[in-house]
């Protein structure tokens, strides 16, 4: 094994380690698996909810229980890191993240399922900030821009591959396991990574690093559970009152916690978030910039994962392809931008991202539109491209705006803080899903059942149903159970006016018309969810206007300050 190097502020460069290129591997696979673990879930959630029978709020804790639990984290596993050793949290994390893959994958009900994700993203929490101090402490100065390239690269390659082998294994169905592959194959991976990792990247560790914010880590992870609690849960509860009570209480907990971080600053300690960070408005900007973001895509990737496979009944497969436009949009702006575009327009670029991110999400609110429920893969083809090539106008590039004005020595820890703003704004757009989404489908099941009834009324009329009547009471009993399905927080629930006879048809034709209403039903559901998706597309464009109109605070230019002093 690699010998232990202990950092000092005034430590001279170590020769470089021999074995770093076969540790860059090995790091870069462990940031692989978290980036991979992110995007492939979010394609096999409709069979989740399918196999475990889960709610709807229950989905979205499986995505948002993860995110939350790896922002709550993030800054805490860096410092944890500096504390006690790098090496020593990447093969904790590891194996933690390992573990709890085989539960997730295990799994018998919903909250199994939630609670081994929540400890996917805790582990992920203590792996993933070592990955960039391992590079830095590792690599020498000139090496690092190739390294951070290489790094960048292997992001973009998760994002887009994570979709498509989502799909893949859940079509497969392996051994018939359904949706478990996704989360087992982290297990041999994750095996022979911990294993490379302990015989190839060296030990490193902060001799000056300062004492953990126990209280602040405990202050700011109550906040934002209070927040994305009531969020995720309300819907399903039906809104109680102490729901609203909840989302305020967020509020007056995450003021004590910057309360207490002022104390604790003022007290000569080491405080979980620099506060003074936020006097550089570009940073202040930057971070909110990526949190509305995150918001908006978060509440973005469920809401279309839902409507095309619960929805239009798509599978696995061809919803992770039809996301393949998006990513390679993606890599194709993230690509440029940084190193090409921003150098020379500046914070134009940013703008343009979040134009054509906003351009993106009106195409798909036009393409449904236009093509309904028959829509199709490539008519989507083009507004996701321009989609993506919005993100990665905004994404790539938003890091270096916001640290511009922040000194350099701090600029690890407001990298921190910026990661976190995006994980936690992942949570609460996820959170969002059901309030701007799932909300809607009641309000839209009425113009699912119209846009079929034409075609209801004929089968009736051929199943032996001819008085007009008769045909009005089975329609509006047929709305108000699609109404009450869509309401319901069970997809597959069965509302007590979905039981009922409908009067003035016998015991005879019951069957007939149960089966003329069943033979329809997937249309309505089909046209009912991309209605409420298209309402909910709105919103997203709304987050993302008011993020673009927020990037009018940010400088014009990307220059992130090496030698200043103090943040102004």
């Amino acid at each position: 094994m690699t010998a232990s190097i202990e950092e000092t502020p005034e430590r001279t460069e170590n020769p470089p380690d021999p074995k770093r290129w076969l540790a860059l591997a090995v790091i870069l696979f462990a940031s692989f698996m978290d980036l991979l673990d992110v995007t492939i879930v979010n394609v096999a959630v409709p069979a989740i909810q399918q196999d475990l029978g889960a709610s709807y709020s229950e989905v979205a804790w499986t995505t948002s229980g993860y995110a939350l639990a790896f922002a709550a984290l993030l800054i805490t596993g860096g410092r944890l890191g500096d504390l006690y050793g790098r090496r020593r949290m990447l093969l904790i994390g590891m194996a933690g993240f390992t573990v709890s893959s085989l539960l997730c994958g295990i799994s018998g009900d919903p909250g199994t399922l939630i609670a081994a994700r929540a400890v996917q993203g805790a582990t992920a929490a203590l792996m993933v900030p070592q990955v960039l101090s391992i590079i830095h402490v590792t690599f020498p100065a000139e090496e690092r821009g190739k390294v951070f390239g290489m790094f960048s690269g292997i992001g973009g390659l998760a994002l887009v591959f994570g979709p498509i082998l989502g799909g893949v294994l859940v079509e497969a169905d392996l051994l018939g396991w359904g949706w478990r592959p996704i989360f087992l194959l982290n297990i041999p991976v994750g095996i022979l990574t911990f294993f490379a990792a302990l015989y190839l990247v060296g030990e490193s560790r902060d001799t000056d690093a300062p004492r953990l914010d126990l209280v602040g880590v405990v202050l700011a992870t109550a906040g934002v559970l209070l927040l994305v609690y009531p969020l995720t849960q309300g819907r399903e509860l039906g809104w109680p009152a102490w729901s609203f009570g909840m989302l305020a209480g967020s509020v007056a907990v995450l003021a004590v916690f910057v309360v207490h971080e002022r104390r604790l600053i003022a007290r000569g300690g080491s405080p979980l978030i620099a506060l003074e960070l936020f006097r550089a408005r570009s940073f202040a900007a930057g971070f909110g910039v990526n949190f509305l973001y995150s918001v908006a895509y978060g509440t973005f990737f469920l809401m279309w994962t839902l409507c095309l496979q619960t929805g239009l009944g798509w599978s696995a497969m061809r919803a992770g392809l039809t996301g393949l436009p998006m990513f390679l949009g993606l890599l194709v702006s993230a690509g440029t931008t940084v190193q090409f575009l921003t150098p020379k327009f500046g914070r134009n670029v940013l703008f343009g991202g979040g134009l054509l991110l906003i351009a993106g999400a009106l195409g798909l609110v036009w393409a449904h539109d236009r093509y309904g429920v028959e829509i199709t893969s490539w008519e989507m083809s083009a507004p996701l491209f321009v989609f993506g090539l919005g993100m990665g106008a905004v994404l790539a590039p938003v890091l270096d705006f916001a640290l511009t004005g922040v000194p350099h020595k701090v600029a690890g820890s407001a990298s921190g803080v910026l990661n976190t703003s995006g994980q936690l704004g992942s949570a609460v757009g996820i959170a969002l899903m059901a309030v701007l989404f799932l909300s809607g489908l009641p309000g839209q099941s009425g113009k699912g059942v119209d846009a079929v009834e034409p075609q209801i009324r004929q089968d009736l009329v051929a199943a032996g149903i001819t008085d007009t009547r008769t045909g009005d009471d089975i329609l509006a009993g047929f709305r108000a159970c699609v109404h009450d399905r869509m309401a319901d927080v069970s997809p597959e629930a069965m509302p007590e006016s979905c039981r009922e006879q409908p009067p003035g048809v016998s015991r005879a034709q019951l069957t007939a018309v149960r089966d003329v209403l069943a033979e329809h039903t997937p249309e309505v559901q089909a046209e009912t969810f991309s209605g409420a998706f298209r309402m909910g597309l709105f919103s997203v464009m709304g987050l993302f206007a008011l993020m673009t109109a927020l990037m009018f605070a940010l400088p014009r230019f990307a220059r992130p300050e090496k030698d200043a002093a103090a943040i102004v």
